[in-house]
C-alpha cells in the first residue's frame, strides 16, 4: 500500500513560530522539529485530518494519516472500503489512538489496512533513530491520544458564579498562585513531577503527565499541598480575594488532545473522558471545603520497570501515607511541616481497628457511583496544624453509606 510522498521544506507555512514553541517544549534539534511540523501541519489540514502514529521507514518515516471522521464515525467508512472489517471498533481505537506513537512496520501497515488509508511517507535527512523522540511527541501533537488510567485532580471553587468578574478572576489567580507555589515546594524536595493542568472555568483538572504509581502518589501529595496553600491564604485574607475549595481525585481514562490556536495546535493537552466525568459528577454532590476521592481499581505502572500493580483505592491512600516522609521539612507559611496524615473517614471500632466508610452518590441525571470522604491533616512547628476535607458528620447530603461494604483497616 503506498501513499503520497512529502519532503521536508515542502511547504509554505512559516516555521518560525513552531521553531520557538519547540525550543520552549525542550523538544531538541529546533530546525529540525520546525521542518518536520511544518509537514505535519500540511497534512494536519486545519484539524481536518489526525496523524495517529509513525515507523521509520528508508529514507525517512511513514505516517498513520486519516480524516477525524473516521476516528469518531466508528470506522464505518474504513470497513466500507475494506473487505477486513474490525472485529470489534471501539477496542481498535482504543488500541490505535492508546500506546507508543512509534510503531514497527506491520502494525504500521496492518492499522493503515484496517482503515483503509495508505501511509504518508515524508523523506528526512536526518538519522531517525537520533530524533524518534522528537518525532513521537510532533506526532502526538497532531493526533490524539488515549490513556486508559490515569491519576487526575480536579480543584472547584464553591460559589464561583454568584462573584463579581473581579472577584472571579482575583480567586482564579489565587488558585493558580497556589498550584504554581504546590509545584514549586514538590521540585525544592527534589520529587520528579510533570504535571499539566487546564481550566473548568472555576477551577482546574490537573494530572501528571508520568503514570507509575509514585507519580499518582505525588499527584495526591501536590493536592494537599495546593490546598494547604490555600487554606493559610484564606485564614490571612478579607473578603473574597482567596477562595472557597472543594477538590476531587480519581484515576480512569481519558483522550488527550492539543486544541488549535490560530491555525496551529498548542504545545499544551487538554483531557477529556471517563476520568473527568467521573471528577466533574463526584465534585457536583461535594461540599465546600470536601476532598472526595473516586472509587478505583486499576493497573499502575511500577517507576523504571515493565511491571504494573492493580491499586485499588484504600490501598492507594496507605501508599501515599507511606511516602509522607520526602515530605517532611518542606515550609508552609514561615513554619516546618513535622508530619502529614492523609486517611479516608470512617469509625473507630471498640478493638481499636479503622473502619472506612464508603458512599454511594447519586448524581443530577440519577446515575450511581461509588466514592470514599478523604482528610489530610498537616503539623507545624510552632502553627496550630492544618485540617484539609471535612468529617462524616459535616458531609449532609453528600451521599449516602453503603451498608455492608465498610472496609477494615487494623491498627490505623
Amino acid at each position: 500500500m503506498s501513499g503520497p510522498i512529502r519532503r521536508l521544506g515542502e511547504t509554505s507555512e512559516p516555521a518560525d513560530a513552531s521553531a520557538h514553541q519547540a525550543a520552549r517544549a525542550g523538544f531538541g534539534d529546533a530546525q529540525f522539529v520546525a521542518e518536520f511540523e511544518a509537514v505535519l501541519h500540511d497534512l494536519w489540514n486545519l484539524g481536518r485530518n489526525l496523524v495517529l502514529g509513525w515507523c521509520p521507514a528508508e529514507g525517512g518515516v511513514e505516517l498513520l494519516v486519516v480524516p477525524h471522521y473516521v476516528i469518531a464515525g466508528g470506522l464505518d467508512p474504513a470497513q466500507e472500503r475494506n473487505d477486513r472489517a474490525v472485529g470489534n471498533p471501539h477496542a481498535f481505537i482504543q488500541d490505535l489512538l492508546g500506546g507508543d506513537k512509534q510503531l514497527n512496520p506491520d502494525i504500521m501497515h496492518s492499522r493503515c489496512k484496517a482503515l483503509g488509508f495508505p501511509p504518508t511517507f515524508v523523506k528526512l535527512d536526518a538519522d531517525v533513530g537520533q530524533v524518534a523522540a522528537q518525532i513521537s511527541e510532533i506526532v502526538k501533537r497532531f493526533g490524539i491520544t488515549y490513556v486508559g488510567d490515569r491519576a487526575v485532580t480536579l480543584f472547584d471553587i464553591v460559589g464561583f458564579s454568584l462573584f463579581s468578574p473581579l472577584e472571579q478572576v482575583t480567586q482564579l489567580n489565587s488558585l493558580s498562585y497556589a498550584v504554581n507555589a504546590a509545584h514549586s515546594k514538590m521540585l525544592s524536595k527534589k520529587i520528579d513531577i510533570s504535571f499539566a493542568r487546564t481550566t473548568t472555568g472555576d477551577g482546574f483538572y490537573i494530572w501528571n503527565r508520568d503514570r507509575s504509581i509514585q507519580a499518582n502518589i505525588n499527584l495526591y501529595h501536590f493536592m494537599h499541598l495546593v490546598l494547604a496553600d490555600n487554606a493559610i491564604a484564606r485564614a490571612k485574607s478579607s473578603g473574597n480575594v482567596t477562595p472557597l475549595l472543594r477538590a476531587a481525585f480519581h484515576v480512569g481514562g481519558h483522550y488527550e488532545f492539543y486544541q488549535s490556536e490560530g491555525l496551529n495546535p498548542t504545545i499544551y493537552s487538554y483531557i477529556v473522558g471517563d476520568v473527568t466525568i467521573e471528577l466533574a459528577r463526584l465534585i457536583e454532590r461535594t461540599v465546600p471545603g470536601q476532598v472526595v476521592v473516586g472509587d478505583f481499581d486499576v493497573p499502575m505502572p511500577d517507576a523504571g520497570a515493565d511491571t504494573a500493580s492493580r491499586v485499588d483505592t484504600v490501598d492507594f491512600i496507605e501508599r501515599t501515607q507511606e511516602t509522607l516522609s520526602s515530605l517532611e521539612g518542606l515550609v508552609l507559611s514561615g513554619e516546618p511541616v513535622e508530619a502529614i496524615k492523609c486517611y479516608l473517614t470512617g469509625e473507630h471500632a471498640e478493638d481499636d481497628s479503622y473502619t472506612v466508610k464508603k458512599y454511594l452518590i447519586t448524581d443530577k441525571h440519577g446515575l450511581t457511583r461509588h466514592a470514599y470522604n478523604a482528610k489530610i491533616n498537616i503539623y507545624r512547628g510552632n502553627s496550630e496544624p492544618i485540617f484539609l476535607g471535612v468529617q462524616d458528620h459535616q458531609l449532609g447530603s453528600f451521599a449516602d453509606t453503603i451498608e455492608g461494604l465498610e472496609i477494615v483497616l487494623e491498627d490505623m
